[in-house]
């Protein structure tokens, strides 16, 4: 089972596209020096980074709609 579930990430996102993007963004600012926001066992940043977002810690805000 994965934790956390990808149904709980899915309720802090819009997409699994966004969600995608926001975890591959902030993999990268952990791998550059960032410190953790959660207490997570792994030290893997796209682990600690789908912890964070599971928690609310790291959030998106769409910039523009491109849905019209």
């Amino acid at each position: 089972m994965i934790d956390p579930s990808i149904n709980s990430l899915m309720k802090r996102v819009d997409s699994k596209y966004t969600l995608v993007i926001l975890t591959a963004k902030r993999a990268r600012k952990l791998a550059g020096g960032d410190d953790k926001l959660t207490e997570v066992d792994s030290d893997k940043p796209v682990t600690v980074a789908i912890h964070e977002i599971n928690e609310g810690k790291v959030i998106f805000k769409r910039t523009k709609d491109s849905y019209k």
